[in-house]
């Protein structure tokens, strides 16, 4: 069974930081690029971040680079991300998702369930 776990979401004040983390299961990890996607209330999912399957490349959306992180460790098949400064409209389901597979082609193929992240004072 093919399983993708975010955890580390929570409340956090403005300017605060979070860690999370997402777990994979059930395929090779190792074979795929990663992202992190977020979804705020009442609005699209919008990308954060991605990685390569070997780490060759990283990316950020304009909005969080210089304070998020995306990091993976293919031997213990995690995936973080790394959120400092956040921003009041961060606040959203931040999920962590297959975005290619080296092997197949395929995109957006597995999707976590999220995990909520709440920026307020």
């Amino acid at each position: 069974e093919v399983r993708l776990v975010e955890s580390g979401g929570g409340l956090v004040q403005p300017g605060g930081s979070l860690r999370l983390s997402c777990a994979a299961s059930g395929f090779t990890f190792g074979n795929y690029d990663m992202s992190w996607v977020r979804q705020a209330p009442g609005k699209g999912p919008e990308w954060v971040s991605g990685i390569h399957s070997s780490t060759i490349w990283i990316s950020y959306a304009d909005s969080v680079k210089g304070r998020f992180t995306i990091s993976r460790d293919n031997a213990k098949n995690t995936l973080t991300l790394q959120m400092n400064n956040l921003k009041p409209e961060e606040t959203a389901v931040y999920y962590c998702t297959t975005r290619y597979s080296q092997v197949t082609g395929a995109r957006y193929e597995y999707w976590g369930q999220g995990t909520q992240v709440t920026v307020s004072s």
